[in-house]
Order: C-alpha cells, then sequence, then structure tokens
C-alpha cells in the first residue's frame, strides 16, 4: 500500500523537522529473524542548512564479501547489543561519525537479503558532520554525499528469469544501486520526500548479490 502525502510545505525536504516528521507517521515493519543474521545501517542525513545530503559508501575492492559495492554505514549485530547501538557503533567506526539515540529520527522496513541477514534502516541525523567525517581505510574506500536531488529519482524495475520478483535498482549518477541498499534509499525516498507509505520488502536483489 502506497500512502500519498502531496501537501507537504515547500521546506528542505531534508532538514531534521522534516524528514523526522514523516518517519513519525511511518508504520515501520519488522523480520522475523529465526535463522539469519541481524545487521543495521544507518541512512545517514545532515550537511549545513539548505545543502543537506545523505551519506554513501563504497566498499573497498579487496574486501571478502561484496568488494566494491555501494553501501550505507553498518553491519551485523554484535551479542549484547541492540540493533540501533549497532548502527551507531558502525556509523562511528566507518566514517568516524559519533551520533547518540537521540540523534535517531526514525526507522524503516526490515529488509531481508538474500545473503542470510535481516538489515533494520535507523534514519540518522549527523548534523553538519564535514569537521568530524574520517571514514576508515579498512572498510570505506569512497564516501559520497547524495543530494536531494539526487536522492529524489525514480527507482526502476527489471525482470530476471530467477526470480518472480521485480530486482529493484535505484539510479544514481552514471549507474544504478540495486537491493539492499538501493531498496532501503528508494523507501527513504518515498517516506522522506514525499510522505508515501511504499514497502520495499518485496523486490529482489541482482543474482550477484545472492552470496
Amino acid at each position: 500500500m502506497t500512502v500519498d502525502n502531496s501537501d507537504r510545505p515547500n521546506e528542505d525536504l531534508l532538514d531534521r523537522a522534516s524528514v523526522a516528521r514523516e518517519l513519525a507517521r511511518f508504520c515501520h515493519r519488522t523480520a522475523e529473524t529465526d535463522g539469519l543474521r541481524a545487521a543495521a545501517v544507518a541512512v545517514a542525513v545532515g550537511g549545513p542548512p539548505g545543502d543537506r545530503r545523505m551519506l554513501l559508501t563504497r566498499r573497498p575492492d579487496r574486501l571478502r564479501a561484496h568488494p566494491g559495492q555501494y553501501a550505507l554505514p553498518g553491519g551485523g549485530v554484535d551479542p549484547g547489543e541492540s540493533r540501533m547501538q549497532a548502527c551507531l557503533r558502525e556509523l562511528a567506526e566507518e566514517l568516524g561519525i559519533r551520533a547518540d539515540e537521540t540523534d535517531v529520527l526514525g526507522r524503516l522496513d526490515d529488509y531481508v537479503t538474500r545473503s542470510g541477514y535481516v538489515i533494520t534502516p535507523f534514519v540518522v541525523w549527523v548534523g553538519d558532520y564535514s569537521s568530524t567525517l574520517l571514514p576508515s581505510e579498512d572498510e570505506v574506500a569512497e564516501v559520497f554525499e547524495v543530494t536531494v536531488d539526487e536522492l529524489d529519482v525514480d527507482a526502476q524495475f527489471v525482470s530476471i528469469p530467477e526470480s518472480t520478483r521485480p530486482v529493484i535498482r535505484w539510479p544514481y549518477r552514471t549507474g544504478a544501486i540495486h537491493a539492499p541498499t538501493g531498496a532501503i534509499v528508494h523507501q527513504f525516498r518515498e517516506v522522506a520526500l514525499h510522505g508515501r507509505h511504499t514497502r520495499v520488502a518485496d523486490f529482489e536483489q541482482p543474482v550477484f548479490a545472492w552470496r
């Protein structure tokens, strides 16, 4: 089901108050973790007023898991950690940005991956992060600052013979980013920018991401 809220005020759509308001209206869905590994990612939003950005990373080519792929800051949940705590820890480890639970504006739907994870996305306000951004050389090859215009594009859907579900792709600059990252970013765009409660759990990943 998609809920369209078109009566939005004309304001910075990635401003903290605007994003928090739309997430408060959104009822996220959780997924069962039985037999799956729990992970959490940060949809990190911040920057100076009038020029808010969402932070995106590219993984180093030397990594064993998903080398060279675009990703949101995040990773597996450690024993004794909550998913929110894991999200904030990974944000600090990967990008050097320290946020606390009061900076979490809300969460999106859990996304179950073909590789055996349940990913919980949290939207985190990181303010003017420019002075604290310090990417980890071990985990981050490059950081991208995604503008509102880059974020606010329609997703693409592709059929593949291996699945009855459509593969979702989020167009970004000269390429496209697939699920799970592409699905999470697409839902964030739908909810935060347009007030549409679009679900993404049934969208497929490309075959190369099934491992």
